[in-house]
């Protein structure tokens, strides 16, 4: 059964590119509306992002309009329905009302129609089905108002169904849920998720990876992959055991920390313990380089922060530098159990960076040439040694004080080689 409300605060409607969208595909026997997740943010109060419209024109006949207001008009994907417009250099995707003739996962066969019912029918949840036009009225023919109200996702029609129609929809189950849901996922989409878990496997793993990395940082994203991991789910998805209290933990210490979600250093406290684990994510989700490279870092001796005083986290921090030093430190505090006992010590190592700048080296090799050194292999050897001296020395910056260590430097380097 069809429902309709008013949603009175929606000035993007009245004026605007979005409005200027609707006035022009609106009149002449066609109707166009705002559809899918700007209407069901509208109405949750969050920020809108993107903005999708559906019409009952043919994609000629938007064209068509388009190019006679002057309207950029992108045909990105015309063949199913779907046009882009640019007003005032924002991106507007059209797509004619469409019905499926077949189903078969991600190469369903569609018709282009007129019916906004059949169209709502075929997405994927109730709250993604509503529809908004330009007076502002919210149609809504798939029970998605309530389900707003209750904040509760659930699939359209048969969850089974939906979820044969396009496998990704049980990741997307579980990012919409840590999104917009509130308590325990609907138990029927979560048993069809259960129940269709296999289909995972025909995914591509930079689909898995786009839902995953934007389910983490979601508001509720602990209790998500929670239900996931008794699922069984995740399983499959990062290959190894899922951490899901190290998960938990870490979002805690962001909070701590006052810190914005980071899905890489989430993923690290739910998939890594040790650089193995983020070699396999790595490849399983095909993440980018500095994606990688991060999440190897994090799981590189994260244990060596355990019990680090100020003095030797300062050793490991102009090591790592900043942000490496900083994830793998939160990696081990979520480790170790999160925002409970030793968090003020936690805290503490986790704030040095803005407490402390950690100075450039200051020898060079001219200064152990002068002192006699070779260029060569043992030049940089003794480079090192210096430099290992110097940061446990506290990182002096005194002239005596770097010379005293270049002294005794190229003297360990001469003694230990004259043995």
């Amino acid at each position: 059964m069809s429902e309709a409300r008013v949603l009175s605060d929606a000035p993007w409607l009245s004026s605007g590119p979005a409005a200027r969208v609707l006035a022009l595909l609106n009149g002449d026997g066609e109707e166009a509306r705002v559809i899918g997740g700007a209407v069901r943010n509208a109405l949750l109060h969050v920020p809108l992002g993107d903005i999708d419209i559906a019409t009952t024109a043919l994609p000629d006949e938007v064209v068509r309009r388009a190019r006679a207001a002057g309207i950029k008009c992108v045909p990105t994907g015309i063949d199913h329905g779907t046009v882009t417009l640019v007003v005032e250099s924002h991106p507007f995707e059209v797509t004619t009302l469409r019905e499926d003739t077949e189903t078969f996962g991600r190469k369903a066969k569609v018709a282009f129609g007129r019916d906004w019912v059949r169209d709502a029918e075929r997405r994927d949840f109730t709250i993604n089905g509503l529809s908004i036009d330009a007076g502002g009225v919210v149609h809504d023919h798939v029970g998605g108002l309530a389900d707003i109200a209750a904040r509760r996702v659930r699939f359209i029609g048969d969850p089974g169904q939906r979820i044969a129609e396009d496998c990704l929809r049980i990741l997307r189950f579980f990012r919409m849920h840590a999104a917009y849901g509130e308590g325990e996922p609907d138990r029927a989409g979560y048993l069809a998720c259960i129940a269709g878990r296999a289909g995972l496997s025909s995914l591509s793993a930079e689909r898995v990876r786009m839902e995953m990395l934007k389910l983490l940082v979601a508001e509720r994203a602990a209790v998500s992959v929670q239900a996931m991991a008794d699922a069984g789910l995740l399983q499959s998805i990062i290959g190894g055991v899922a951490y899901t209290g190290v998960f938990t933990a870490m979002v805690a210490v962001e909070h701590a920390l006052t810190l914005p979600p980071n899905a890489v250093r989430r993923l690290a406290a739910l998939a890594v313990a040790v650089t193995e684990d983020a070699k396999r994510v790595s490849v399983r989700l095909r993440l980018s380089n500095a994606e990688t490279k991060a999440l190897d870092s994090m799981g590189h001796r994260w244990w060596r922060f355990a019990g680090k005083d100020e003095a030797r986290a300062r050793r490991l921090l102009y090591r790592l530098g900043e942000d490496p030093y900083r994830d793998r430190l939160m990696l081990a505090w979520a480790r170790a159990g999160g925002t409970g006992n030793g968090a003020v010590q936690w805290r503490d190592l986790a704030t040095l960076p803005q407490r402390w700048s950690a100075p450039k080296f200051p020898l060079r090799a001219a200064d152990f040439i002068s002192r006699g050194i070779a260029e060569g292999p043992a030049l940089g050897h003794v480079l090192t040694l210096a430099e290992d001296a110097w940061m446990a020395a506290g990182f002096p910056l005194e002239a005596s004080a770097i010379a005293s260590i270049a002294d005794q430097a190229a003297a360990r380097f001469t003694r230990d080689h004259r043995l």
